[in-house]
């Protein structure tokens, strides 16, 4: 028995250790002897059969309120795997250009899944698909109702904003194991993809307190995501899509505010453009699909007839395009106009277009906020600027601002008098984000 003792103390020290220097990395794989292992390998094997789901089942053309409300449950050796809404989700993975097989590929690939240890107060796990396109995160069931109780008017407000910088969420599920706790968790597209030239990584939450991280020691390949307090003295440098950012996060955190929800954060990552990305970008050709992305509708992911978010456009498409411009059968116009110092993309014109026309859909894209996407992928997440290709999102919307974090506000305004913390009313947490992004970007 001493012996067992010994041996399980050595394995915890081990496992200790492991998990120290797995700190100073920040992602790592998930292999067979990592305590999730077990746990991410339920998660492929359920997440292959509950796409495999939706594959076999077409979609209907318009969602009902019972496709909200859904729950479908799938036996697996060992476990069982809850999908709450899986025709709401995949249709908005519709209506986001992303193919079910694509998303099947990515979730449940031969390759290990990542783990990402942050430097978050959140007790949730994170985790990342092998080619990072995807994040999972464990919740909790309060966040999950909310999550489920508000979809219907998150899926509007991507309607109403298709280029919304909102995280996109692409399912929730549950796994549930004999003899153990419930595991409920969210799939979302990272923010941060694709990561392989980012060079520094922000979590942004408008306040001073607490919001410095110690950055990673000079020329290491550790992972640190900073913070407010790390960013100060520098600034977003997107010139004229300035404007559009600025009434972005206007836009998505009146949203946030309406759901009564606060410490949510503007994630920030930025990367150098290559020259030859610069050239690129003003193309006539790359002009052309471009415009393509930012006014290609994809699909209501309420009502399958009615356009919403731009889907992607497909390397396939991008060939056929260029070769329709070079064939000469139709004139193709590429027209930008400024609001402020903004930037408003207009659709490509064909030849038989009235100025009416063009005119009816200058005033959709302004009240909609759209822009110029990059052909890039992960487009509206990722913003050009003069010298550095940003990735720009919002993500944690699941913090509501009720009696205990009420109690909390009260009590960090005797703790830290003067000084600007995370936890305000919804009103003024937005309020704050948008004067830190009116502030820190020119």
């Amino acid at each position: 028995m001493p012996a067992q003792r010994r041996s399980r103390t050595v394995k915890r020290r081990l496992w200790g250790g492991l998990r120290q220097q797995w700190k100073l990395l920040g992602l790592f794989e998930i292999d067979q002897q990592h305590e999730f292992f077990s746990l991410t390998q339920m998660m492929k094997e359920g997440l292959l059969a509950a796409v495999q789901n939706t594959i076999d089942n077409p979609l209907p053309n318009e969602l009902s309120e019972d496709d909200f409300r859904l729950e479908v449950t799938q036996v697996h050796e060992g476990f069982q795997m809850q999908t709450f809404a899986g025709s709401v989700f995949a249709s908005l993975r519709r209506a986001l250009g992303m193919t079910e097989k694509e998303y099947q590929r990515s979730l449940s690939s031969d390759g290990c899944y990542l783990q990402f240890i942050s430097n978050s107060k959140s007790k949730a796990d994170f985790f990342l698909t092998n080619d990072k396109r995807f994040f999972l995160k464990t919740q909790n069931k309060r966040e999950i109702k909310f999550l489920l109780s508000n979809l219907n008017i998150y899926l509007e407000h991507l309607e109403s904003y298709p280029h919304s910088l909102l995280v996109k969420f692409l399912g929730v599920h549950m796994i549930k194991i004999p003899r153990q706790r419930k595991k409920y968790f969210i799939v979302m597209q990272s923010v941060f993809y694709p990561d392989e030239r980012i060079n520094a990584r922000y979590d942004i939450k408008g306040c001073e307190v607490s919001r410095w991280t110690d950055p990673a020691p000079e020329g290491s390949h550790v992972i640190v995501v900073l913070k407010d307090m790390n960013f100060e003295g520098n600034h977003i440098t997107l010139d004229q899509q300035r404007s559009w950012l600025v009434r972005q996060v206007e836009i998505d955190t009146a949203f946030l505010q309406r759901i009564n929800v606060l410490d949510y954060s503007l994630l920030l990552a930025h990367q150098p453009l290559h020259n030859d990305e610069r050239d690129q970008s003003h193309s006539f050709a790359t002009l052309i699909i471009r415009a393509k992305k930012s006014v290609n509708p994809g699909s209501s992911p309420t009502h399958a007839g009615l356009p919403c978010v731009p889907g992607a456009v497909l390397e396939e498409d991008s060939a056929l395009l260029v070769s329709e411009m070079d064939c000469g059968s139709e004139s193709f116009r590429v027209t930008e106009t400024h609001s402020g110092d903004g930037l408003i993309p207009l659709q490509e014109l064909r030849g038989g277009a009235s100025e009416t026309s063009v005119d009816s859909e200058l005033r959709e894209f302004q009240a909609q906020n759209r822009r110029l996407l990059p052909n890039f992928k992960n487009p509206l997440h990722v913003i050009d600027g003069p010298d550095l290709r940003y990735f720009v999102g919002i993500i944690d919307i699941f913090t509501v601002y009720g009696f205990k974090k009420k109690l909390e506000n009260l009590w960090k305004r005797l703790r830290y008098p003067g000084q600007a913390f995370s936890t305000v009313s919804p009103s003024a947490y937005s309020h704050r984000l948008c004067q830190w992004v009116q502030d820190h970007t020119k």
